[in-house]
């Protein structure tokens, strides 16, 4: 837990089983875990983190606003378990960078040039398709 600032508290882990091939053990043993951290309960994350989070959750994001990961990919649950929380620590540290704020610029007069050329010549180049006349 010492990667990220939430409390173990805020925390959910449900064990499921896990969807996919496995054998007999699949049907047997919840190894996935459903990890589950309510972004708008949270004490631990500024308003502008949480924001980004919900932005970033995606369709992992519930109605409730509970973010919710599901993790099968390894045998064990401990495994699982330590590949949800890696999963949860990657989405907060990308929430937690504030983006570059965006400079305005200018197109130099030479780009405006160049951009007003090509349009000129694929003009022409359109125009040079249409209809034959019987005259020509």
């Amino acid at each position: 837990m010492r990667h990220f600032p939430i409390p173990e508290a805020e925390l959910e882990f449900r064990h499921v089983r896990a969807s996919g091939p496995g054998g007999q053990n699949v049907n047997k043993v919840s190894t996935a875990v459903e990890l589950r951290f309510d972004i708008g309960a949270s004490a631990s994350l500024a308003e502008d983190v949480k924001t980004r989070l919900r932005r970033l959750g995606g369709r992992r994001v519930s109605i409730q606003d509970v973010l919710v990961i599901d993790a099968g990919r390894f045998r064990t649950q401990e495994a699982n378990r330590r590949d949800a929380l890696a999963r949860l620590a990657e989405l907060l540290r990308a929430a937690a960078e504030k983006p570059k704020k965006r400079i305005a610029t200018r197109p130099t007069r030479a780009s405006k040039e160049r951009r007003i050329t090509g349009k000129r010549t694929r003009s022409t180049l359109k125009r040079g398709r249409g209809r034959v006349s019987e005259s020509e």
